[in-house]
């Protein structure tokens, strides 16, 4: 089974629960494990809240008040990509990899837990553009029961 959606966002606070909402339903009806769907919806919540918080300020005369967010469900494997508008990560140097932000930090630490609950991540920057790009997959563990897939079934 393939599923695929994609959001054109504002870079609203209110965005991000709506962002992470369809996620867990689209995940729930396809009969993705609940472990699983959390940590990817905690994932997609902290790259949603940075494009939120930093993609403003935009390059080349794009619009910096959007954001977009993709979904792919494809077999055995989700992967999630979450691009803006904004400048981008610093151009011309290596990105230093990421280290957890102190226990009592409020900021930084939406990077290093996007790292711990993916399977594989890249951040970078749109290629000939400005904004930034984060993406990140996970493989898929499946419940029992998965209601899209028994309703399919008995079609």
């Amino acid at each position: 089974m393939s599923i695929w959606w994609s959001l054109h966002l504002r870079r609203e606070a209110a965005s991000v629960p709506l962002a992470r909402r369809l996620l867990l339903g689209t995940m729930e009806s396809a009969g993705v494990d609940p472990d699983i769907s959390y940590d990817l919806s905690v994932a997609l919540s902290e790259a949603c809240a940075n494009a939120v918080e930093h993609g403003g300020d935009a390059a080349h005369g794009a619009s910096s008040e959007a954001y977009r967010v993709t979904a792919y469900l494809d077999g055995e494997k989700c992967r999630i990509e979450v691009t803006d508008s904004g400048p981008g990560f610093p151009a011309g140097r290596a990105r230093t990899p990421l280290r957890p932000a102190r226990g009592d930090a409020e900021h930084g630490r939406g990077l290093c837990l996007i790292q711990e609950l993916a399977d594989h991540v890249q951040i970078g920057n749109q290629p000939g553009r400005g904004g930034a790009v984060v993406s990140f997959d996970k493989i898929l563990k499946w419940r029992k029961d998965p209601s899209l897939l028994t309703a399919w079934r008995i079609c």
